[in-house]
């Protein structure tokens, strides 16, 4: 199991899927609160799936590692990385998200969890890639 990270913003359909093509990726985890709105462009859910399908990638909704609107508000306005980050894993611990992985499937898969930040570095989804590496002893690459 490998465990990529990708954001859309910032990133032409080409670009974002020759991404996945060129790392071979078995699974798109979608871990977005909002997967459907206009700001999605070509990431919206309908639209992802069927792009996902011609290069043979399946499309999964792990709505249970979205942070809630809340949350991400908060973060918005105060920028205090720490401080969300505290409450994200709080959430996340809450949910048992981790729990509801299953990781037997995983096995032997490259998997990307997309989001829409440009970079992971504060994204909720570098949490996300961490807490699955270190629990299935995985390597983690933020594309």
């Amino acid at each position: 199991m490998k465990i990529f990270t990708i954001g859309y913003t910032q990133k032409k359909a080409k670009d974002f899927f020759e991404l996945l093509k060129k790392n071979k990726i078995d699974i798109l985890a979608d871990i977005r609160i909002s997967n459907s709105g206009q700001l999605a462009g070509f990431t919206k859910k309908q639209d992802l799936e069927y792009f996902l399908s011609l290069f043979g990638i399946a499309y999964e909704y792990w709505k249970d590692f979205a942070p809630t609107k809340e949350l991400r508000d908060d973060y918005m306005k105060s920028k205090n990385w720490t401080e969300y980050e505290k409450k994200y894993q709080a959430l996340i611990r809450e949910r048992k998200s981790i729990d509801k992985v299953n990781f037997d499937k995983l096995k032997d898969k490259n998997i990307v969890l997309l989001c829409s930040e440009p970079k992971a570095d504060n994204c909720h989804r570098k949490i996300v890639a961490e807490t699955l590496a270190n629990k299935a002893k995985a390597e983690m690459v933020h594309l």
